[in-house]
């Protein structure tokens, strides 16, 4: 696979790609476990699909639509649901936990709606779901790139305000910390780091990288920094070591992105049980 990568542009736009996601998404996926707003990742996922399938029907349905990337929709969508996840927790302040699965429901709901509406499953409906070697464009990765530099930079500004909103948020409110500001600023780039994730994981796999990696850090990490480091590295070997077999396999590189990580949360759990 090295010498494809420098022969095929695809390989090197899902390598880069990959790369990039297995960094960022276990990042944010550290602060969202410790908030214990894990199930927000899923909800989001599967907003984003309805996002994608309406793209995909505009652009059946209205030709000037055709050359849009559907991704971007399902950009606009992700980001609209995660706002509105935001509002109906205000609404329901006593039961917090009820806007996600209706945020979920109305996704899924949408979505085939959406899907049935452009005539069904197709190839690249599959690949948004499951993920994709050969579908990641060069847009996609540039897509990927930017939102990675926007997700670094916040993290490094805005660390010391995630981190104290992430374990106490009355305390952070108490200290002066702008929490809703910087809360919705952390949902929003959630939602942008769930769409662009899509085409190497998948939208029904994407929430998987988010978490595992990070539930194998908890286990044998002393701090939440040292959680967060060992979260990317074993993000990114998921994400490495899934494409390489997924390219040799020729199988969806979010199952094998997916099992990898299972496969590193059970080493890691057998070992620490071991060390025990």
């Amino acid at each position: 696979m090295i010498e494809a990568i420098f022969q095929y542009e695809f390989l090197q736009n899902a390598f880069l790609a990959g790369a990039i996601i297995g960094i960022i998404a276990p990042l944010l996926g550290a602060f969202i476990v410790v908030r214990r707003l894990s199930l927000i990742a899923d909800a989001l996922s599967h907003v984003t699909l309805s996002g994608i399938a309406a793209g995909l029907y505009l652009g059946q349905a209205v030709p000037s639509f055709g050359a849009v990337n559907p991704l971007y929709f399902g950009m606009i969508f992700s980001i609209g649901g995660s706002l509105l996840i935001e509002r109906l927790r205000s609404v329901y302040k006593h039961y917090q936990e009820l806007a996600i699965p209706i945020m979920m429901s109305g996704g899924i709901g949408a979505g085939v709606i959406f899907i049935s509406l452009a005539d069904g499953f197709n190839t690249d409906l599959f690949s948004y779901l499951f993920g994709s070697v050969s579908a990641v464009s060069r847009g996609d990765l540039f897509a990927v790139m930017a939102i990675s530099v926007i997700v670094l930079l916040t993290v490094f500004l805005l660390y010391k305000e995630l981190f104290i909103l992430s374990f106490d948020e009355e305390y952070a409110k108490a200290s002066g910390i702008p929490s809703k500001a910087v809360h919705f600023a952390f949902i929003i780039l959630t939602a942008l780091v769930i769409a662009v994730s899509m085409r190497i994981v998948g939208i029904l796999l994407v929430s998987s990288l988010m978490t595992l990696p990070v539930a194998a850090a908890m286990r044998i990490a002393k701090g939440f920094k040292q959680t967060i480091w060992l979260s990317v590295l074993f993000g990114e070997t998921a994400v490495l070591v899934g494409l390489f077999s997924a390219f040799y396999l020729d199988l969806a590189p979010g199952g094998t992105i997916v099992v990898t990580s299972i496969i590193l949360l059970l080493v890691i759990i057998m070992w620490k049980k071991e060390r025990n």
